[in-house]
């Protein structure tokens, strides 16, 4: 071991000298990694720099202009190091006392530093009691992280001001122009109410901004999400309003979102004439984290109607009962098993090309796509195969089977009927092969089970009437709307293409999987190719029933 550090100069620095004589004598000592450490220190080129630095600055002082603030820097310097070695650099909060008033009511104490996080709580006025009480506890909030604020728990003051007869927004004022650490007495809830959080994960059907919704109770804590977002519902325990994170997303807290309940009253009352006097009521519950505009209570219109059907439009038949109201789908992980093969399903407008798409894929490998053959009820054509183009069946027959729910879609054209049989997706599928479909997008309500688990893809037009026709006329693509099928596109056709993409869009694609733009045919086709992979080797979210 070096005898001294070395200064600047070229000589060595007595006090340091003198330190490690002191250490070599000492018998005190005896842990050798404590040893090693101080040796290690005194001879560091950097703790030299800093004595030279001290040195100077303590021949400055002779002259009193600069004084030192601290006699004892290498003192102060080791425990600095202490300091952050066991990471003791965090704010210290006295321990919590309890105290019994003298209605011998047990009322305790709670400090949380005030940061930039909010605090993730939310306080109402019990409509029984008239006192402010904790409405919710935002799961890895800071309040959630203490362990000392639970829901139910009556706030007495906020840093000693008394908030009896105050409204939750006085309250949320006595927080916002709080600084530092902020002190609350509670009395407790008679009983914690279960804070672990629930494994369940949701599909969501909707976009939703909580910074434009009216009746959330803080939009700070809300969680925003576009339709298609997977959300992992951490607590259910409120009836409007769910706690929920992003899945994926490495975030401790959760935000609010509207309960399944109080969304489908919401699209209800959207659809539906608004009763005399529709205003919405804003409740007394507020926020831990600003001022909230309100949230709704049972007399909220927002709840809407009870149970209704809802008529999209009659003559084609979209009905959907209340249950089906695009809210949250409770989903899983469905994991490939090998030799069993989803069936890939194109849904789209007419004329968007669907079927073009679908002869591509099962050309490119035939042994592998196949697609079902059709039934119909008409006759026989010069150069047609039975079997093959068509499945030729009597009239008398067919009805039967659609009586029995035999075929997934159905129709009639020129007075023949035309189907699909159920049968016939299942038996390609059996085989080990992918079953390719592009059926109405009306079979989905019969092709979407967990028997047949369906990877659905969108097929959808450009973006604008211009580049849907500028696309098609560049491919010089023959409009499917002509039974001859000898001329292009008309610009009502057109329009007729997007205006039904759109109802498609509105009415079903939520169920879909993934969705294909189809500007280009080569780069769909591509497209297409891709997610028939994704679906045959990826984990992928599908609805709980279609695993377990």
């Amino acid at each position: 071991m070096t005898a001294a550090v070395m200064a600047s100069d070229g000589s060595y620095d007595p006090v340091i000298s003198k330190l490690i004589t002191s250490l070599k004598e000492s018998e005190g000592l005896s842990d050798e990694q404590d040893l090693g450490f101080l040796q290690n220190l005194l001879q560091s080129k950097e703790l030299n720099a800093l004595v030279n630095v001290h040195s100077k600055v303590a021949k400055i002082n002779k002259d009193d202009r600069i004084a030192p603030l601290l006699s004892s820097s290498m003192q102060s310097l080791l425990f600095a190091h202490d300091a952050i070695a066991q990471k003791d650099f965090y704010p210290h909060l006295p321990e919590i006392p309890v105290e019994v008033d003298e209605d011998e009511e047990t009322i305790k104490i709670v400090q949380l530093v005030k940061s930039n996080e909010p605090l993730g709580a939310t306080i109402k006025t019990d409509e029984e009691t008239g006192k402010i009480i904790i409405a919710r506890i935002m799961h890895g909030g800071a309040a959630d992280r203490s362990g000392l604020i639970h829901v139910g728990d009556e706030v007495i003051e906020v840093n000693n001001i008394n908030v009896e007869g105050k409204t939750p927004g006085d309250v949320l004022q006595i927080l916002q122009n709080s600084e530092g650490t902020i002190t609350f007495k509670l009395v407790p809830s008679d009983g914690k109410l279960d804070q672990r959080e629930s494994k369940v994960r949701v599909k969501a059907y909707f976009d939703y901004e909580p910074e434009n919704d009216p009746y959330i109770p803080c939009k700070e804590a809300g969680l925003g999400f576009v339709r298609g977002d997977i959300l992992h519902i951490v607590s259910q325990d409120d009836s409007y309003w769910w706690q929920a994170r992003k899945e994926g997303e490495k975030t401790t807290r959760a935000g609010l979102i509207p309960s399944r309940a109080l969304q489908e009253r919401r699209i209800l009352h959207e659809r539906t004439a608004k009763e005399p006097n529709g205003e919405a009521k804003k409740g007394s519950c507020a926020s831990i984290c600003a001022t909230p505009p309100g949230s709704p209570n049972p007399n909220n219109p927002c709840r809407g109607p009870k149970t209704k059907k809802i008529m999209y439009d009659t003559a084609e038949n979209d009905d959907f009962d209340r249950e089906l109201i695009a809210t949250y789908e409770e989903v899983a992980k469905l994991y490939p098993r090998p030799g069993v093969f989803r069936p890939i399903v194109l849904i789209g407008a007419p004329g968007i090309g669907r079927n073009e798409l679908k002869r591509r894929l099962v050309a490119r490998d035939p042994e592998k796509y196949k697609s079902p053959v059709p039934y119909t009820t008409r006759s026989m054509r010069p150069g047609e195969v039975a079997g093959r183009e068509y499945l030729f069946v009597t009239r008398e027959k067919m009805e039967a089977d659609i009586a029995a729910g035999k075929f997934i879609e159905y129709g009639e054209y020129k007075g023949h009927l035309y189907g699909t049989s159920g049968e016939s997706v299942k038996s390609i599928v059996n085989a080990g092969c992918v079953c390719v479909l592009s059926p109405h997008y009306q079979a989905l309500k019969t092709l979407r089970t967990a028997q047949l688990k369906p990877y659905i893809v969108h097929i959808r037009p450009p973006a604008t009437f211009e580049s849907l026709k500028q696309t098609r006329t560049k491919a010089r693509a023959k409009s499917t709307f002509d039974e001859t099928n000898s001329r292009g596109f008309t610009d009502d056709e057109f329009q007729e293409m997007i205006k039904s993409d759109e109802r498609i869009n509105f009415l079903y694609g939520h169920f879909c999987d993934d969705e294909i733009l189809n500007g280009d045919l080569t780069e769909a086709f591509e497209k297409l190719v891709e997610l028939a992979a994704k679906s045959e080797s990826e984990p992928l979210w599908a609805p709980t029933s279609w695993v377990q």
